[in-house]
């Protein structure tokens, strides 16, 4: 016999929002946290989430977000859709399923806190040999190190304490991370962090900062060649120095 009750639940959807950007004074790719300033998880700090609502598509909650959290109002191609992440171990109480998407910020707006937060913070990320590191001052986080979906669920224990991101976003960010990095060589549209146009050395470092190597390992004549089908030249930089200006590229495709 069909059990009713369990089809006709419906769970909350939410939108979670990986918001990427770049800091050029430290050379760091950065990603934004809030602390969480309602049940549950108060006080926890996590990505960015809203709840989708009747009248807009889970694309428009994901810019709406960026606008309220930040203020920006942005283009769509800014902004993919990463992963849906459903299981109903991922959050305590009624059954909440997220749309998780990244956003890549062409500048690094100051932060205040908005509507359900308490604080909100860019967080610079590294690359360690199992997992990415989140930090900001003596606050830090780590990525999930385990490498497929049911050992991470069967491991997660909610709640947690404050050392560990709320809900599942440790797991989401890891895939953000290693979505990113495996495409750095065919679609790296991580770059959009840079604006619209950037030097070769300013990729290099995106790329050094997600393959947790020095920039100047990655050789430039080599990373050229190797990827200048992603790039088009739009231009050199504006400078009063002497000596040859660097050159000004863009990327040749933005994809989904």
């Amino acid at each position: 016999m069909v059990d009713t009750a369990m089809i006709l639940e419906q769970p909350y959807i939410t939108i979670t929002n990986i918001i990427w950007s770049f800091d050029r004074q430290t050379g760091q790719l950065q990603v934004l946290l809030v602390q969480r300033a309602g049940e549950p998880e108060t006080g926890r700090w996590a990505l960015p989430e809203t709840f989708m609502r009747a009248n807009e598509s889970a694309d428009e909650a994901a810019l709406r977000l960026i606008k309220e959290k930040i203020g920006l109002k942005l283009a769509a191609f800014h902004t993919e859709q990463l992963a849906t992440f459903t299981d109903q171990r991922r959050s305590e109480g009624a059954r909440a399923l997220s749309l998780a998407y990244m956003t890549f910020l062409p500048e690094m707006p100051p932060l205040q806190a908005g509507y359900g937060a308490l604080a909100a913070q860019w967080f610079a990320v590294t690359a360690q040999p199992t997992h990415f590191q989140l930090h900001h001052g003596a606050l830090e986080f780590a990525t999930a190190a385990v490498l497929n979906t049911e050992n991470y669920y069967q491991q997660l224990r909610l709640p947690e304490t404050m050392a560990h991101l709320a809900f599942d976003h440790e797991w989401i960010m890891a895939v953000a991370c290693s979505r990113i990095k495996n495409k750095l060589d065919y679609q790296p549209n991580i770059l959009l962090v840079l604006g619209d146009s950037f030097t070769l050395k300013e990729a290099r470092t995106v790329y050094a900062a997600l393959l947790g190597i020095d920039v100047h390992a990655i050789d430039n004549s080599n990373f050229k060649k190797t990827h200048q089908h992603l790039f088009v030249e739009v231009g050199t930089v504006s400078q009063r120095t002497i000596g040859r200006p660097a050159k000004l590229f863009r990327l040749a495709r933005v994809q989904d």
